[in-house]
């Protein structure tokens, strides 16, 4: 198969839900003790990441191409082990504790590369499936994990599973799929969905939001016995307010559009910020206002850590490359010359 084109509307669709993920780690420490944060909180977390998983999903459509595994662990496994070690050595630097662990016990958001290259991997197998056995197996497998008891941090194994079926249902949906979504029913109806279970999420009693992370077992989730009709439930939620939000994605290209490519360099780099935030206790939250200037520290890292400069900075960690770098010091050369 061909890589996919890309179009304005998954790039607009990446940068938002990065956004998201930003934001929803800038807030995470202020939902405990406050039934608003904590439901704008839990609201975000039933699709951001589900979300994020789909349209990896939909992108590894070249998947059988030869040489495909080997360029992706470049990709994925190497900034994983040297950020795994750079993460590590901030830790200690700014006092966090945990920051002495093993390669295989991802450090925060780390377990995203890890579990991408995972579920690369399967797609290896699952590709030959036909579409509806393979989703129905990955969500089965997604429950059933959900039973060890060892399952957890470690090799980013819970994870790996129980996200595995949205980026399989991804890899097989179409362009022409997706564009269905967009209807005028479908977001009205998005909305709806959207209110309902915001407005569940405030006023039912509050919940572990372990079950969006995937990373814990059902005996830690306190449901030992009924954990998976838990889980099923939770990717039922889950899908339709992936379907609701991406419903709701501008088609049309904007300046902000192109920053959709460069989402995993936000998304490696802005936890030493956050990191350092909580750790200094920086910000505090007493009022809407100061959720909204959080929202708008989040928009400033997205747009700092999307910036040409950071990019070239960062490639050779991130991407093992030094293009712009040679880009930059060529045209110095040039304008020095000239």
């Amino acid at each position: 198969m061909k890589e996919m084109k890309r179009e304005a509307y998954f790039d607009n669709a990446k940068i938002i839900l990065i956004f998201l993920v930003v934001f929803g780690h800038m807030i995470q420490p202020f939902t405990d003790g406050s039934k608003p944060m904590y439901t704008l909180y839990m609201w975000i977390y039933t699709f951001h990441m589900p979300a994020f998983i789909f349209l990896a999903g939909f992108f590894a459509k070249g998947s059988g191409n030869k040489g495909y595994i080997a360029k992706l662990a470049k990709k994925l496994i190497f900034p994983y082990i040297v950020f795994q070690v750079i993460y590590t050595i901030f830790y200690f630097f700014i006092g966090k504790d945990g920051w002495m662990t093993t390669p295989f016990h991802p450090h925060w958001s780390l377990w995203f590369l890890f579990s991408m290259f995972c579920w690369h991997v399967l797609l290896q197998l699952f590709s030959k499936i036909p579409p509806m056995i393979g989703l129905a197996l990955s969500v089965t497998i997604g429950i059933v994990i959900g039973y060890a008891s060892d399952i957890g941090h470690t090799y980013s194994l819970s994870r790996t599973f129980v996200f595995f079926p949205f980026f399989l249902a991804g890899y097989w949906l179409t362009k022409d799929q997706v564009a269905k979504w967009r209807t005028k029913q479908v977001k009205v109806a998005s909305v709806i969905v959207m209110a309902i279970v915001a407005g569940v999420i405030a006023y039912a009693p509050e919940f572990s939001s372990g079950w969006f992370l995937g990373s814990k077992s059902y005996a830690v989730l306190d449901l030992p016995n009924s954990g998976g009709l838990a889980r099923l439930g939770v990717y039922m939620l889950a899908g339709i307010m992936t379907v609701a939000v991406l419903a709701w994605i501008p088609v049309k290209g904007s300046r902000i559009s192109v920053l959709g490519q460069r989402t995993l360099y936000v998304y490696l780099l802005h936890g030493f910020l956050i990191q350092f935030f909580r750790q200094a206790d920086v910000f505090h939250v007493d009022n809407v206002i100061d959720v909204i200037g959080l929202a708008a520290v989040s928009a400033i890292i997205v747009l700092l850590l999307s910036t040409r400069i950071v990019l070239t900075i960062s490639q050779p960690l991130i991407e093992g490359q030094m293009k712009h770098l040679k880009r930059y010091f060529s045209s110095k050369n040039v304008q020095e010359n000239n």
